[in-house]
């Protein structure tokens, strides 16, 4: 794994992907800072960082298109997927790899805090604090890009579908005003959501009974609760989509309130996308 991440970050700055990234993303960010902080004298950073999510949203899929879908298209994955390393060790790498050029302009970002508290500001603890949830949330980012890079073999295919997804978490939020309210309304969604699920199992496994398994069991299950409590059901899906939204978690710490569920919904989007990046993969050693 140590191979695989230092070959991949090595990579990133031999071509401009890594310095673009890097360059752009404290660029924007010290714009921010500079209008918000310093001309407006906002005291907290927290509010340069949540306008800069939209620059993140736009950077990593640049940053993640190449992981899996450039040695894919070369043949290159062949060499990976027969050499002496797991697939474990291969998603691990580059993940990692990506959370390395993350980190640098993350650090730089560091002296934003403290150039507040040297002028007086109060909030450092919350300040640094705001930092890392946007790593957790570029981290978050990431791990769904990589994963879908590890879908195809065409980069600007990787690159278009993160933008898509990524854009549709974040207007979530609004989206949610949308959907059905009705009960039978959410009850559809939730079904339709459900073989969605099931389609997404049978791609990464090949396996029929699975994937039927899992779409009659989550179908029963849905059926049962909607009889038993159809009154539950209005709005719910508004609320479910609504509380997907990766940004309008990291809002929250924009009015310097700590939400524990915050760092945890991260981590949990990062687990499962992760794990489906394992299991693609897996998928393609084997077919």
């Amino acid at each position: 794994m140590q191979a695989i991440f230092k070959r991949e970050f090595k990579s990133y700055f031999n071509t401009m992907t890594g310095p673009v990234f890097t360059a752009v993303l404290i660029a924007f960010t010290g714009i921010f800072f500079v209008a918000y902080n310093m001309v407006q004298g906002y005291p907290y950073f927290s509010a340069s960082l949540s306008s800069a999510t939209v620059v993140l949203l736009i950077l990593v899929p640049v940053l993640t298109m190449r992981s899996f879908a450039e040695d894919r298209k070369l043949k290159t994955d062949q060499l990976l997927l027969t050499s002496p390393v797991t697939v474990n060790q291969i998603v691990f790498g580059k993940y990692l790899s990506m959370l390395a050029v993350l980190a640098i302009p993350c650090i730089f970002m560091i002296a934003g805090p403290l150039l507040i508290k040297a002028y007086g500001g109060t909030a450092l603890a919350s300040d640094l604090l705001a930092i890392v949830e946007f790593f957790l949330l570029g981290a978050a980012y990431i791990s769904i890009g990589m994963f879908i890079s590890s879908l195809t073999e065409n980069q600007v295919i990787a690159a278009v579908g993160t933008i898509a997804v990524l854009l549709l978490l974040q207007l979530s939020d609004s989206m949610s005003s949308i959907l059905p309210s009705s009960s039978f309304g959410s009850y559809v969604c939730f079904f339709v959501l459900i073989l969605l699920a099931a389609l997404l199992v049978y791609y990464l496994t090949k396996n029929v009974f699975l994937s039927c398994g899992v779409g009659v069991a989550g179908i029963a299950a849905l059926t049962i609760i909607y009889l038993l409590k159809k009154s539950s059901f209005s709005g719910l899906i508004g609320s479910v989509i609504s509380s997907l939204s990766l940004v309008s978690r990291f809002q929250t710490i924009t009015q310097q309130s700590f939400d524990l569920s915050t760092i945890i919904y991260f981590l949990s989007i990062i687990a499962l996308f992760v794990f489906l990046t394992v299991e693609s993969i897996q998928k393609r050693r084997w077919s």
